[in-house]
């Protein structure tokens, strides 16, 4: 395969670190962002040809469009874009919500991608591009005190299949992860507090006994779908191990 040039948020850890590694294992060209930065700098001293990064926060207002003209300046196009940065907190029963408090997860959750979205579809229109939005379960399910989190991830769901309706040269699609063994885990595990006891259990229990997903594995699936992802599936929610992605998990 030709080598893509892909935007890949939330990159410095977990997920988004893993589907980096994945991408340029495969020899793409990665323009990298997170508020951390994290490893980047060893990643661009072993890939000097294929990394460029941007430290910075997506909920501010000019993010989208650095990130995306440095992808231009630096690559000349873009292929794709991983959605990946996100927040869990806050994890509270919504009569018990910060109305101000779940604002500032959309700004992060949502309203941050649908900034970068904006700003990523002309040139994914151009190159015939693929956007993955990483998603969660529970924007499909409901667990107590996730109301902001997983009305979020619906909202991210209900994006991608817009972006796939409005823009035919573009596949879209937003994918569950599953329970990935990430620094979120180990949040929900620390401040899940107000979460039904039966359901916090088997987040507890998953990650005793060893159950939980490695980001490789989810992450791999994300890599090869934002380079390779058919046109056929865009506008889909899947979980990252639904039999219809069995091409992207080999």
């Amino acid at each position: 395969m030709e080598p893509k040039v892909v935007i890949v948020t939330g990159a410095s850890r977990g997920i988004g670190l893993a589907v980096a590694q994945s991408l340029l294992a495969a020899s793409h060209k990665l323009v990298l962002v997170s508020r951390s930065g994290g490893p980047f700098q060893e990643l661009k001293d072993r890939y000097p040809s294929q990394v460029e990064y941007l430290v910075a926060d997506m909920t501010v207002a000019d993010t989208a469009f650095r990130v995306t003209e440095l992808a231009i300046l630096s690559f000349g196009r873009i292929d794709g874009v991983v959605i990946n940065h996100g927040v869990l907190s806050p994890m509270t029963r919504i009569e018990n919500a910060s109305v101000e408090e779940w604002k500032k997860l959309y700004d992060a959750n949502f309203f941050s991608a649908l900034a970068l979205t904006k700003e990523a579809i002309p040139r994914l229109r151009a190159s015939k591009g693929r956007i993955v939005y990483v998603s969660s379960g529970a924007a499909t399910g409901a667990y107590t005190a996730w109301g902001a989190y997983g009305s979020s991830k619906a909202a991210l769901n209900s994006l991608a299949a817009h972006v796939a309706v409005e823009e035919p040269d573009i596949t879209s699609v937003a994918i569950s992860p599953g329970r990935v063994d990430t620094d979120m885990q180990k949040e929900l595990r620390e401040k899940g507090t107000e979460m039904s006891k039966k359901d916090y259990d088997t987040f507890k229990a998953d990650f005793e006994e060893g159950r939980l997903i490695k980001p490789e594995q989810s992450g791999g699936v994300i890599a090869k779908l934002v380079v390779s992802a058919r046109l056929e599936i865009s506008g889909k929610y899947f979980k990252w191990d639904a039999p219809a992605l069995a091409e992207y998990r080999q």
